[in-house]
């Protein structure tokens, strides 16, 4: 384990390895923080794992806040809560610890505090990011406890409007984390099936970034080589949750699947988007469940790009057959379930579902253009269970 540390500029400052959580007040002091508001969610908060963090910074004479007030799936009312509580206590910057919903709630809470205008004005349309203030916007420490997000690596946040029952993506640079700091040691606790799910999103980010049309031949290198380290390293890390080895790899690959996704997501996260905002499904296990359905729709355009990631991979029979056997087999060997219905999806809403997904940020990133009548079909087909390949 030795080994297994570094500090990094790409995208940010990342400090990574074992133990490293003591660093946190010293990162603090280095960005000026001196009255931080952390940020978690109503599991983590129980955890000894935030009490630990909560008494290192206090330690170093930081006067902190608490807010924990997070859905899985973050609503607007969380941020505007959040807001709220920061504002009350004066704190002069957030530190986000947990996984993509703290994440999101965190950067969105420290980017709003400035702001006169409402959050969904800034929704990643055009160039809405501009219309923000930026004096004001609080620096930002990501410690991210899951291996599946990335979030602590990103310039966005992913927020249901629930007045629409839509997820969107609010976007600005400065919603990028100043510092993460990276400890694989804080998800040693993580359960198996979360393991499995937040290991499958960090899969998801990495698989469509390297299928996304364009040419960003770093965000393919990226993507193809957190691939090969979640096909290492996730099975290892679901089977015995105290291998280090494989946290470690897992939590850089998270990291890697969200910095390589600059280039793209797909039609994967353009239905998952509004099946967790209709039905508030965990994020990554529902990307897990549609992954093999969108892998068999874009095969004619991803064809000679998995016969390049089955080599990688060291699949035998390299092709596109021997990347989508892969997907099915780590899908079963973590329990992932095969279906939408089994994770309490039905045919309620799907003409709104089919709507929506088009309408997503992500679905531009698709090889094949998404519409409602395709975008129908691959619904149904995850309900049902259809794999046509």
């Amino acid at each position: 384990m030795s080994n297994l540390s570094g500090n990094w500029n790409y995208p940010t400052t990342i400090r990574f390895g074992a133990g490293r959580i003591t660093e946190l007040p010293q990162i603090c002091a280095e960005l000026g923080v001196q009255r931080p508001l952390l940020v978690t969610d109503p599991g983590l908060v129980k955890l000894p794992l935030v009490e630990g963090v909560m008494e290192n910074c206090q330690s170093g004479a930081l006067q902190m806040g608490i807010f924990s007030d997070i859905k899985p799936n973050p609503v607007g009312r969380n941020v505007e809560q959040g807001l709220l509580m920061l504002r009350d206590g004066a704190h002069d910057g957030v530190i986000a610890v947990g996984g993509g919903s703290a994440m999101d709630a965190g950067k969105a809470i420290a980017f709003m505090a400035p702001q006169t205008q409402s959050m969904w004005d800034f929704e990643d349309v055009g160039d809405n990011w501009r219309a923000a203030q930026t004096d004001g916007i609080l620096p930002i420490i990501a410690v991210p406890t899951t291996a599946g997000t990335g979030s602590e690596v990103g310039r966005a946040s992913v927020i249901v409007n629930e007045a629409l029952n839509q997820k969107i993506v609010v976007f600005h640079p400065r919603m990028l984390p100043s510092v993460v700091l990276s400890d694989p040691e804080l998800t040693l606790g993580l359960p198996p099936h979360m393991t499995a799910a937040t290991g499958m999103d960090a899969l998801a980010h990495c698989l469509e970034a390297y299928c996304a049309p364009g040419y960003h031949p770093m965000a393919d290198g990226i993507a193809v080589e957190g691939m090969r380290l979640v096909k290492d390293a996730l099975p290892r890390a679901f089977a015995d949750g105290a291998d280090i080895e494989a946290r470690a790899h897992m939590l850089i690959a998270a990291s890697m699947g969200a910095t390589a996704f600059q280039k793209g997501l797909g039609a994967i996260h353009a239905l998952s988007h509004p099946v967790g905002a209709l039905y508030d499904t965990h994020h990554g296990l529902t990307n897990a469940v549609f992954m093999p359905y969108v892998l068999a729709f874009n095969r004619p355009a991803i064809e000679e790009r998995l016969q390049r990631l089955a080599r990688w991979l060291a699949l035998p029979d390299p092709g596109f057959a021997a990347v989508l056997a892969w997907v099915l087999e780590l899908r079963e060997q973590l329990s992932i379930p095969h279906t939408l219905a089994a994770l309490g999806v039905d045919d309620q809403h799907l003409t709104q579902l089919a709507e929506m997904a088009p309408r997503d940020p992500t679905a531009g990133g698709n090889p094949i253009p998404l519409d409602e009548h395709n975008s129908r079909e691959l619904l149904q087909a995850a309900l049902e269970g259809r794999l046509n390949t």
